[in-house]
């Protein structure tokens, strides 16, 4: 029995040796391995990325087109010549229309005729402007329309090159409304609307 004990741990202390060799033989080329492996998975991810991202930028491109057909219906000034800001607070936000060229008087008197008048609408609820450019199904609208007279506050303001809109309200869920009813106006009107910085709740500070 101590014979086969002798034996049984000479072939194991063998296997052991065995497999460190063996270990120690495929260590330098085991980094090598795994970085051609890495190499090809990001070279995969690149090209699904760069596959699913292609239609989505055409998509948002066809989007942001018919959006801008359909405001001429709406708004009296150029979307290429004015920039929409959007900055949200914790009670609101703010709605800002510039020209990009302060200088542009016309395109500032339209921008301040516009805001001013759908303001007035606004206050009544009269949200179908919005609902012409954007669609019936626009994200925030629906909460908007239902709100009660008074529950969202909305005051103009002529600012440099434009004018803007200020929105507050004390219902939590109707700013969540006013935050996904800008989001979706920043993202129809592509590169013609930017957000801006706010600061503290009972202002925002905007880029004009």
């Amino acid at each position: 029995m101590a014979s086969v004990r002798h034996r049984t741990t000479g072939i194991a202390r063998e296997s052991r040796s065995e497999g460190s060799c063996t270990h120690n033989s495929v260590t330098p080329s085991t980094p090598d391995h795994l970085v051609n492996v890495m190499k090809n998975l990001v070279l995969s991810l690149v090209a699904v990325a760069a596959a699913v991202s292609v239609p989505v930028l055409a998509a948002d491109a066809q989007r942001q087109a018919e959006v801008a057909k359909l405001g001429v219906d709406v708004m009296p000034f150029s979307l290429k010549a004015t920039t929409h800001v959007f900055t949200k607070s914790a009670k609101g936000g703010i709605q800002r229309v510039v020209a990009k060229n302060a200088a542009d008087t016309r395109q500032v008197a339209l921008v301040r005729e516009h805001l001013h008048e759908i303001q007035a609408q606004f206050l009544k609820a009269d949200f179908s402007g919005p609902s012409h450019i954007h669609g019936a199904d626009m994200p925030g609208l629906a909460e908007l329309r239902r709100a009660k007279p008074g529950q969202v506050s909305i005051a103009y303001r002529e600012v440099k090159g434009g004018a803007e809109l200020r929105y507050r309200t004390v219902d939590a869920k109707l700013a969540a409304a006013l935050h996904r009813w800008f989001d979706a106006q920043l993202s129809d009107h592509g590169a013609d609307a930017m957000v801006g910085h706010t600061h503290h709740d009972h202002g925002a500070m905007t880029k004009p």
